[in-house]
């Protein structure tokens, strides 16, 4: 059975891939499972940005992701500044409850790299505030909860996004 750590890839590996789904210095194993299980469903990239709050092969993360492992390619980023220097010619969706702009909104196009930050704190302010026209939130009701389970987040996001591309390589 392949392991999560047999999938790390080299980013050329995955340069053609529909969408590119970021979780920046995710904290909780079972939701970077989900998420990979997510991308190994639709052909889209896992880009984890370090530091991790696992190790990549956490028996959490491999329960999480099943037997799909295989189906995906995981990218590994050093720092978000060097997820940032490998994406620097590529659209990038900043995802956070902090943005004005709905998720629905967003004129998502092949190759765009959906960017998720971690489940306690989110993405760095400095990071919204420098691409402000790039930053999607998920609607809510106010005052209910703080944020959507990461996971969660992505799915929503994810399959939005290849709605608008017209479900590239799915059935």
């Amino acid at each position: 059975m392949t392991q999560p750590q047999d999938r790390v890839v080299a980013q050329d590996v995955v340069r053609d891939a529909p969408l590119h789904v970021v979780l920046v210095e995710p904290e909780i194993p079972p939701n970077a499972g989900n998420v990979a299980r997510l991308c190994a469903a639709t052909g889209c990239a896992l880009h984890l940005v370090e530091p991790l709050g696992f190790r990549i092969d956490d028996r959490e993360l491999k329960r999480a992701g099943l037997d799909y492992w295989e189906s995906l390619g995981v990218v590994v980023h050093r720092s978000l500044d060097a997820f940032l220097a490998a994406f620097a010619d590529r659209r990038l969706w900043l995802l956070s409850t902090r943005a004005a702009r709905s998720y629905a909104d967003a004129d998502f196009a092949p190759g765009d790299a959906l960017v998720f930050g971690k489940e306690t704190a989110g993405l760095p302010q400095a990071l919204l505030d420098a691409h402000p026209d790039h930053a999607l939130r998920i609607p809510m009701r106010p005052n209910a909860v703080r944020s959507i389970n990461l996971s969660t987040a992505a799915g929503i996001v994810t399959y939005a996004a290849l709605a608008r591309l017209g479900f590239p390589g799915l059935s």
